[in-house]
């Protein structure tokens, strides 16, 4: 018989024999059907751990007429956001019947009609849809007709179509744009991602607004666009800081960007935050690894698809959830920035 470690896989009927239980009341199990009583059902999922058994998901599929397969669709350049994006939704997951797939898409307009099609030919039982995929009205309206379960994270339209998952942008980028101010900071430039993405807008509109209620001036030459890649980020900031009336802080709408402006700033002789402060967006891998570490906002990307899938698997499931989740930010301030010396 197969241990778990030694040679050949362990098989349903390697675990009916070590929990002293047969081949059809280990199907039950696994199968989660009733009138399996709990020490049984205990005695053969501790047999299954301990020949590290694993049941044929496509044999159970087949039998209950079901595919146990999610789809998380995403669009976004950063491969940051993407990664934790991925993990939280694999997490929700652990020991659970059900298996992601994952659909990385071109751009939202891309796939604007054409998300259905892509569902249903893989067969999923219900989709996550991380943004902006979650503002396109096309993808939205045609999901909501087909009446396939979907749960779309930090969309900013359409609140009823779905159940959501988000923070508050809006209020993230105050916070932000009041501490740069709180450090003396009046001259700011402002990073865009890409103007596709709502939260992109939330948190400029956000950051206007907070320039506005402490009187200071927002400079359009001083608003640059990016594409929430370090790239982009490097781009943009060259461009400020090739300006001879150059910011004392720049925040960049995501990690990624913020990264990129301070190999310009750099690049241009300028220490951070010493003569300019830098912030960022999201609280990703690279805001960490970046030197000095960036002051950035802790955006729970992963807990927002955790709970994204979670809420897939109720509705699916026909159990009772809230319609919209609201995640905390928080404010990380880091090395980043800081009042800045005069030239």
């Amino acid at each position: 018989m197969a241990d778990g470690r030694g040679q050949g896989r362990a098989t349903i009927t390697d675990v009916a024999e070590r929990s002293g239980t047969s081949i059809k009341t280990v199907s039950r199990v696994f199968n989660d059907e009733p009138f399996v009583r709990p020490e049984t059902r205990k005695r053969v999922l501790d047999a299954a751990a301990a020949l590290d058994y694993h049941p044929n998901m496509a044999a159970r599929s087949l039998v209950r007429g079901r595919s146990f397969l999610i789809g998380l669709f995403y669009e976004n350049p950063s491969p940051n956001y993407v990664v934790d994006l991925q993990t939280g939704a694999l997490d929700r997951l652990h020991d659970e019947r059900y298996r992601l797939l994952l659909f990385p898409c071109e751009s939202a307009r891309v796939v604007s009609g054409k998300l259905l099609q892509l569902a249903r030919t893989s067969g999923v039982e219900g989709i996550v849809l991380a943004p902006p995929l979650g503002d396109d009205p096309h993808t939205v309206n045609e999901l909501v007709e087909a009446r396939i379960p979907f749960v779309r994270i930090a969309p900013t339209t359409a609140l009823d179509a779905s159940p959501t998952v988000g923070i508050d942008d809006r209020a993230a980028a105050r916070e932000m744009t009041d501490h740069l101010l709180s450090l003396g900071h009046r001259r700011i430039a402002f990073v865009q991602g890409d103007p596709a993405h709502p939260s992109n807008t939330q948190r400029l509109e956000s950051f206007r607004a907070a320039m506005a209620a402490a009187g200071a001036t927002v400079e359009e030459r001083l608003i640059e666009q990016g594409n929430y890649t370090f790239e982009s980020g490097l781009a943009a900031g060259r461009r400020i800081f090739a300006d001879r009336q150059r910011p004392t802080a720049v925040f960049a709408a995501n990690d990624d960007m913020a990264a990129g402006v301070v190999v310009a700033a750099k690049e241009a002789g300028l220490d951070v935050p010493g003569h300019v402060s830098v912030a960022g967006f999201d609280d990703s891998l690279i805001s960490r690894v970046t030197w000095p570490q960036l002051t950035t906002i802790h955006q729970p990307t992963y807990d927002m698809a955790h709970a994204a899938t979670d809420a897939l698997l109720a509705v699916i499931e026909k159990r009772p959830i809230k319609q919209a989740v609201r995640l905390e930010h928080q404010l990380l301030v880091r090395g980043s920035t800081g009042r800045t010396t005069p030239l």
